[in-house]
């Protein structure tokens, strides 16, 4: 929680004046008992009116004053607060997106999005309680002491008694509590993960009928937190009967000490009336406090848990390389000649001097997921040259997704090199590979927006290549070239005649997910998407699952006769989808079972056999030449 007031250095104005009024504010109210006790002793003692009425004027010019003071330090606490909370979510969020995928998957979605809503909500309503109360409830609760001391040193001995005992009280359940709520935070993570899942996988659940067991996990789950809540209230509750009864006792004791020296004339009334006073504000002034130590307690339960993600070291390092042709122009620096010269000093030299070389490569790759008791992939090579087409096929859950995340560096290869352009990923920075390789994932994924906001998502990068052989760098030059860059995609993603058929065209209106759109109207605007960055390099992760097949063998065609053809990754369990491709490969729980054309295959790769005629029974026996 420590490390999370450094987003508080911009508002220490703030931080300082907010307390600050507050103990002006106190120090009036800890003037009115004296007014109340002159106005006893002296004004109705001697009846005299005009006294008693100025005092209760002075009193109410004490009351006004602590109240513009109060406003003022709610103004103050209030920005820092708010101030804070605004970089907090701001740092937590961008520190969130550096992380890796395995990170992420580790953390877990509900954990992520609890921290940057309800844990920050409370550190922020922690921090602006503490600005308001800290200081000024002890200020109170001593100052009163010391004013009784003022009035009368014995009567002031029970306060000297009854503040330790009730620090002791109320510091005591904090202890208690502080763990306490770590747990509440921690069951919430996991409501929020069946709610999130619900609503999700809401139309699976309907259609295999599994409502009713939805609802009792989630009701299970909920009264487990219930309980748990209600557990630390009952222990947070104990505070508040514990103080009264030990301020209400010493209130007692007062009166009772009080009017044995009134009887002997060593008080006034009024004086045993101030020390009343002073009782009844350390009360008030204490259940402040406790239900302030119970927010703050929330607070840095919530805050150690926003601290936990934020020291949690991004998993992917970045690189400077950008492209290789900007590596082999820095003749003189000593790490692009490594780079160049890694691994394969020949080919790299090769590559170096402008001949071709692998668009994509891995080498000897093998990828395990963190806490997983076996590798996804194992020992995966082949190389991927300019204008390509690879297909890679398997059974479910044979690593074909696992294989092209690697490209982008979704996820880190734990042996051998993965290269684009003949440099190992890793030495790229996140941003230049990136800018290079066009994915489209498994699941179709659209903002809400129009269609041509959905499209521009690469805009940013595609901004910045230059070519001005095929005119790339004016893409964006005026609307007229956009508009001719978005109908190109558009076309070969086959999605040009359902955008025309629709009333306002590219301005149409997506609602969050792409829910106003059919599966293979999503899937089809999500490949124009990935066209218009025109990658190098473009990964479709079975993204023609929803396309009919005379559809899909027209986008294909589409993406070959491209005029820029990239290095195209065709994931599909679909047989057809990769047929034609210049190289398939075959995944059988995570490692290669073969390499090589359609023919080739089909003559010697017995897991391709299986599939293959799986798919099409009637060409079982034909002989391949």
């Amino acid at each position: 929680m420590k490390k999370l007031l450094v987003y508080l250095r911009d508002y220490k104005k703030e931080t300082v004046l907010a307390p600050l009024f507050k103990m002006l504010e106190a120090s009036f109210e800890l003037l009115i008992p004296i007014v109340v006790k002159l106005i006893v002793d002296v004004g109705i003692a001697n009846e005299d009116r005009r006294y008693v009425g100025r005092m209760c004027f002075v009193m109410i010019l004490l009351g006004v004053i602590g109240l513009v003071c109060s406003i003022t330090a709610q103004y103050f606490s209030a920005k820092a607060a708010v101030g804070f909370a605004t970089k907090l979510r701001h740092t937590l969020f961008a520190h969130m997106q550096k992380l890796s995928f395995s990170q992420m998957d580790k953390m877990g979605t509900a954990s992520m999005i609890t921290r940057m809503t309800s844990d920050i909500n409370q550190v922020q309503n922690g921090v602006n309680m503490v600005l308001r109360l800290f200081l000024r409830s002890p200020f109170i609760v001593f100052g009163a002491m010391v004013m009784a001391f003022t009035i009368d040193v014995g009567a002031a001995l029970v306060f000297v008694v009854v503040i330790p005992l009730l620090s002791v009280v109320v510091f005591g359940i904090m202890l208690i509590t502080i763990p306490l709520y770590k747990k509440v935070q921690a069951g919430l993570d996991g409501i929020l993960g069946i709610t999130r899942g619900n609503l999700t996988g809401v139309r699976v659940l309907r259609a295999f009928h599994k409502e009713e067991e939805e609802k009792k996990e989630f009701a299970d789950g909920n009264e487990k937190l219930t309980a748990m809540q209600m557990f630390v209230g009952r222990i947070s509750a104990i505070m508040n009967p514990v103080t009264y009864v030990i301020v209400n006792g010493a209130t007692i004791a007062l009166l009772w000490i009080g009017a044995v020296k009134v009887d002997s004339g060593i008080l006034t009334q009024g004086a045993v009336m101030a020390l009343v006073n002073y009782m009844s504000q350390i009360l008030v002034e204490l259940v402040k406090l406790a239900n302030l130590i119970i927010t703050v307690n929330k607070a840095i339960a919530c805050g150690n848990r926003i601290g936990n993600v934020l020291e949690i070291e991004a998993g992917l390092t970045e690189g400077t390389a950008g492209s290789l042709e900007e590596v082999c122009r820095r003749e003189q620096s000593e790490s692009a000649g490594e780079a160049c010269r890694r691994e394969q000093p020949e080919s790299a030299g090769e590559a170096c001097k402008g001949e071709q070389i692998p668009v994509v490569e891995f080498a000897h790759v093998s990828l395990t997921y963190p806490g997983a008791g076996a590798e996804s992939l194992t020992d995966i090579h082949f190389k991927a040259m300019k204008g390509e087409t690879i297909g890679i096929i398997g059974g479910t859950g044979s690593g074909k997704t696992s294989l092209v995340n690697l490209i982008p560096r979704f996820y880190e290869a734990t042996a051998g090199c993965v290269k684009v352009d003949g440099i190992p990923v890793a030495e790229y920075s996140l941003r230049a590979l990136r800018e290079k390789i066009g994915v489209v994932p498994q699941k179709a994924v659209l903002f809400k927006g129009t269609i041509r906001e959905n499209l521009l998502m690469g805009r940013e990068f595609s901004e910045r290549r230059t070519d001005t052989a095929e005119g790339a760098g004016n893409a964006f030059a005026g609307k007229e070239a956009e508009d001719a860059l978005l109908r190109e995609a558009l076309e070969i993603s086959q999605s040009a005649e359902f955008v025309d058929d629709k009333p306002d065209g590219l301005e149409t209106q997506i609602s969050q997910g792409g829910k106003n759109l059919s599966g293979g109207q999503k899937q089809r605007l999500t490949i124009a998407r990935a066209l218009v960055k025109q990658p190098e390099i473009l990964i479709l992760d079975d993204s023609a699952s929803a396309l009919d097949y005379a559809t899909d063998l027209k986008l294909r065609r589409a993406i070959h006769g491209m005029k820029k053809a990239p290095v195209v990754f065709i994931v599909s369990q679909r047989a057809s989808s990769i047929l034609s491709a210049d190289t398939i490969i075959v995944l059988d729980d995570g490692e290669v079972a073969g390499i090589g054309t359609h023919e080739e295959l089909l003559r010697g790769c017995e897991v391709y056999q299986e599939i293959y005629y799986s798919q099409y029974p009637d060409k079982r026996g034909e002989v391949t030449a």
